[in-house]
């Protein structure tokens, strides 16, 4: 190949970005609902998974986007002040979700799926917490037990205290129970715990067909997808490389101590008590 062949494919790439780049943002923001887009009668419902660090959120958006009604990818990092900012989300998520390299692709800009997911698992994600309130945001909470979650927070982060690590975990659980109690609609939130999801995964599936009204069923196989195993996404140290559930566990270098544990465990437990009494959870489903 050559260095002209080169060039040539290279101006031929990046007319082909520009072009869906614009038509992205055409579709998106001919539209000044911030649910609605052009060409499309119906509105997008936003799905976000309410969470936090090494909960298990890696391998339930990618068992979510795997259902053809659920576009998503991970974590966008959009910081959420406003509705327009799901403008932001639709256009990053169809942009940076979606492979754009030949005309087989071009069914994809049909923009056709039913919820736009992005998960949030830190404080400063969402500014403006009144958005919780509007009824075309459906919500997942998803927690994991203290032990394991605060050894994968330091395995992740050795160069953070186990104070610090301590306080993020506990003061996110804190802040997850504040947002379940400005929601207080359980039709709209739904909680998982992330044991359910690895040991009780067809009862898992059910419970999101039915909370999301979907017509396809969610299972435990899934695509990767370009952004899969990327820094600042999602998971890139566990194994969701697999595209299935794996349901041994990686082995972890870093410990915290049993006090921690201890402390951990008490916060966990009233989060879980709100957070059943204020969401669905999915026994009840």
């Amino acid at each position: 190949m050559t260095y002209t062949d080169k060039t040539l494919r290279g101006k031929v790439r990046l007319w082909k970005n520009h072009w869906v780049k614009q038509y992205l943002h055409f579709r998106v923001y001919q539209n000044p609902d911030p649910y609605k887009i052009a060409l499309r009668q119906r509105p997008y419902r936003v799905l976000w998974m309410l969470s936090h660090m090494r909960s298990g959120s890696s391998l339930l958006t990618h068992i979510l986007s795997a259902n053809s009604e659920v576009m998503g990818y991970g974590e966008t990092h959009i910081r959420y002040e406003s509705p327009q900012d799901f403008k932001r989300l639709m256009c990053k998520v169809y942009w940076e979700g979606q492979e754009y390299r030949n005309v087989g692709d071009l069914p994809k800009l049909t923009l056709q799926e039913t919820y736009i997911l992005d998960k949030l698992l830190h404080d400063n994600k969402l500014l403006d917490t009144d958005l919780l309130l509007s009824p075309n945001i459906h919500i997942l909470f998803l927690i994991r037990e203290p032990q394991r979650t605060l050894n994968s927070i330091r395995d992740l982060k050795p160069d953070w205290s186990e104070e610090k690590t301590l306080n993020h975990y506990c003061n996110r659980l804190k802040t997850l129970v504040s947002y379940a109690e400005k929601i207080d609609a359980p039709e709209r939130s739904l909680l998982i715990c992330n044991d359910q999801l690895i040991n009780e995964s067809p009862l898992v599936f059910k419970s999101l067909q039915k909370f999301l009204d979907t017509k396809t069923e969610f299972t435990e196989k899934y695509q990767i997808l370009k952004t899969t195993g990327a820094k600042h996404v999602g998971d890139h140290r566990g194994k969701i490389m697999a595209g299935q559930i794996v349901r041994t566990q990686r082995e972890l270098k870093q410990t915290v101590s049993p006090a921690s544990i201890d402390q951990a465990q008490v916060v966990y437990q009233d989060c879980l008590q709100r957070l059943s009494q204020l969401s669905t959870a999915i026994n009840d489903m």
